[in-house]
């Protein structure tokens, strides 16, 4: 799958394991951020790939620079039947391309894709302090669904994360 929106400046494709350096490079500068995930460190390309859905997998590669500036996968939530419509995913965007329409590309190829194969549900949790990531995920139809006080620690202090969820309106209706 590629999408080209030429006035852009970028295409939205499937991640390929040649990208796995530069998706690791954007995932650590998030959590570098320290608002984006309870991870400190970014994992190997093996745990990355072992713990996300092959099929969800896109990244949005600048049509100049070859460069991969953002990516979005999913993970499954349960490993019981009843789950199997249901995802975690996480989008991350280059810092430097920030305001370019990234995410919310990313997270249309991510619904698009997911919606082929039946998933009913996209969840994600995000810190509260993260506003840029629940706007985006406000307008691409994800709704607050709680907040899980206190929920762990992160750089020695007690972190919410906010609940959101997208429900297809085209399958598991």
């Amino acid at each position: 799958m590629i999408d080209r929106d030429r006035s852009a400046g970028y295409d939205i494709r499937d991640m390929r394991e040649d990208d796995a350096a530069q998706v690791l490079a954007i995932y650590q500068a998030g959590l570098d951020s320290g608002d984006a995930s309870f991870e400190i460190t970014a994992p190997t390309w093996q745990a990355f790939d072992a713990a996300k859905l092959p099929l969800h997998r896109h990244v949005a590669v600048d049509t100049t620079t070859g460069q991969v500036i953002g990516w979005v996968a999913v993970s499954a939530v349960s490993g019981r039947c009843v789950y199997a419509g249901v995802v975690e995913h996480s989008v991350y965007v280059d810092p430097a391309h920030s305001g370019r329409g990234v995410g919310m590309a990313l997270l249309n190829a991510l619904i698009r894709s997911t919606e082929a194969e039946g998933v009913w549900t996209i969840q994600s949790g995000v810190f509260p302090e993260n506003t840029a990531s629940l706007r985006l995920h406000e307008k691409a139809g994800f709704r607050v669904v709680g907040v899980r006080h206190h929920i762990g620690r992160h750089h020695d202090r007690w972190r919410d994360v906010v609940l959101l969820e997208r429900r297809s309106t085209v399958t598991g209706l």
